[in-house]
């Protein structure tokens, strides 16, 4: 996928400072000011809103998709822009430890009223990678949200950041689409796991027309990110290709 390249971009997004609630979060945004009802809200990894996830608002922009990538940190890193490194995982985990669902739910939520003052009755679809992954679930369950796309969040079978019940048991308030993809070789979403988000998927939703499962054979987690190791170019490919095709079907 040649025109995902970083250096192929023409679109380059800027800093936008939200205001909309309590805490300010600095975003990400990325408009290509072209005729598009759609509109993506990117939720990072633990890595804060990096070069990676910047280069996807970007790449989404490219495509003719306004998208905005938001802070999950923004108590304690509002700033945050990690590698990956291990260092870089140890202080990533520490900050996730100290967030919770309901400011999860608050910022996700201030980000949907912003995006709405942008984007006139914008169709919007949320996108989360690792623990955005988990946050998207979470964000799923705003009425405006018309889908969701899970990369690997894990956690969500066991429980909900700052503690709660599992957040698969949201699954009844989500109103619109969500696909979660796992990779078969991820180590933090092990086979009992994965089964068990299929299994409530399923449940939910037994025809798969509106909650969707997708197992990618031989991927890892961080398979999305060309920055990582477990980067795997041909789930990546799949990943990318289901994501354009539900922001051009919503």
């Amino acid at each position: 996928m040649s025109s995902f390249l970083f250096f192929d971009l023409k679109m380059k997004g800027s800093w936008k400072i939200i205001n909309e609630d309590q805490v300010p979060l600095r975003c990400w945004w990325a408009n290509p000011l072209k005729e598009s009802q759609h509109v993506a809200l990117i939720l990072p990894e633990i890595f804060g809103v990096n070069f990676w996830v910047r280069s996807v608002v970007d790449r989404l922009a490219d495509r003719g998709i306004p998208s905005l990538a938001m802070p999950l940190f923004a108590r304690t890193a509002p700033e945050l822009n990690l590698g990956y490194s291990e260092d870089d995982l140890i202080e990533g985990r520490r900050h996730k430890d100290l967030t919770t669902t309901e400011q999860i739910l608050n910022d996700t939520s201030a980000a949907i009223r912003w995006l709405q003052q942008q984007i006139d009755q914008p169709e919007i679809t949320v996108v989360g990678f690792c623990f955005g992954g988990h946050a998207a679930l979470l964000a799923a369950t705003h009425p405006e949200v018309s889908s969701t796309f899970n990369f690997y969040g894990a956690g969500v079978n066991n429980g909900r950041p700052g503690g709660g019940p599992p957040s698969l048991e949201l699954l009844p308030t989500v109103s619109g689409r969500l696909t979660c993809l796992c990779g078969s070789i991820d180590p933090l979403i092990p086979a009992p796991d994965r089964i068990a988000i299929k299994t409530a998927l399923e449940t939910q939703d037994p025809d798969g027309k509106r909650l969707r499962y997708v197992e990618i054979d031989g991927a890892d987690h961080g398979f999305m990110c060309e920055a990582r190791n477990s980067f795997n170019a041909d789930a990546s490919a799949l990943g990318w290709r289901l994501l354009l095709e539900g922001l051009n079907t919503n």
